[in-house]
């Protein structure tokens, strides 16, 4: 690690204050990091119980995982229905932040707290809610159902990177555009949507992992022939603690490791 410089005006105290903090930071890091480093070991544990010490290491869980049609199901669920609410949440959140960052008008902050209200409402309220509502409809225990919620949790998210990127966006160039000819659809997808790419595909990465992850809603609203990847391993926790729940678990962080590593990435490109 690199030692940070201190101007010679600064005090001992200056000093180790700034120790301490950097060194309560990374013990927080560590703290929230404990579980992935305790949970992958065992997903290579030769024994049948999740404990340590390892009786040995095996990849037997893994192909267990592979061979059941219980997570194949699972999984085959997920990839359906987070994909779908991802394009229905970046389409919508895009036009929406798109909406609000151009326009002024009367309830404006209204309709912002509106539109970000799923990130701050508990989700057991939202759940209880929306399966009430569903179940009236004939929406509830349908993939149509699951992906519209996932999608609304997953809009607010786009909704404020898109309107983080277009606070520096120059709505000169769109001008420029329509005075040449230009119309306004073509004007989007030519001159608005590269320069705020990074803010949606970043927003699109969000409300992807917060539906591939939500169980809360999943409970409430799907059937049998909607399981998704995360209530299959509340299932399995609740009935059976086998060490393939920790293969699992270590398949998804790595997922999730890459889609977060994407998105820095993508940060770095937008600055």
């Amino acid at each position: 690690m690199k030692t940070p410089y201190f101007p010679a005006h600064y005090r001992l105290g200056d000093k180790l204050g700034w120790l301490l903090l950097r060194a309560f930071s990374i013990g927080v890091l560590l703290f929230l990091l404990l579980p992935i480093f305790v949970i992958v070991p065992l997903s290579f544990s030769s024994g049948s119980f999740l404990a340590y010490p390892l009786p040995g290491w095996s990849l037997q869980w893994y192909r267990e995982l592979l061979a059941s049609p219980e997570w194949a199901r699972a999984a085959r669920n997920s990839f359906i229905v987070a994909p779908l609410a991802t394009v229905l949440a970046t389409t919508l959140g895009t036009l929406a932040a798109m909406g609000l960052a151009r326009t002024r008008f009367m309830g404006r902050g209204l309709v912002s707290a509106l539109l970000i209200a799923p990130m701050v409402v508990p989700i057991v309220v939202v759940a209880v809610s929306t399966y009430l509502f569903f179940a009236r409809i004939g929406l509830s225990e349908t993939y149509l159902g699951l992906v519209l919620v996932h999608a609304a949790l997953g809009a607010p998210f786009v909704v404020t990177t898109v309107l983080a990127t277009l606070q520096g966006f120059n709505h000169n160039l769109v001008k420029a555009s329509l005075s040449l000819g230009a119309s306004p659809l073509h004007t989007f997808f030519k001159v608005t949507l590269p320069v705020i790419a990074p803010g949606v595909i970043s927003g699109a990465l969000f409300a992807f992992a917060a539906s591939f992850d939500e169980v809360v809603v999943t409970l409430f609203l799907a059937g049998p022939d909607q399981v998704t990847l995360p209530r299959q391993m509340f299932t399995g926790i609740r009935e059976n603690i086998s060490p393939v729940i920790a293969a699992v678990a270590t398949l998804l962080t790595l997922f999730t490791t890459a889609l977060m590593m994407t998105l820095e990435w993508l940060r770095g490109r937008r600055k």
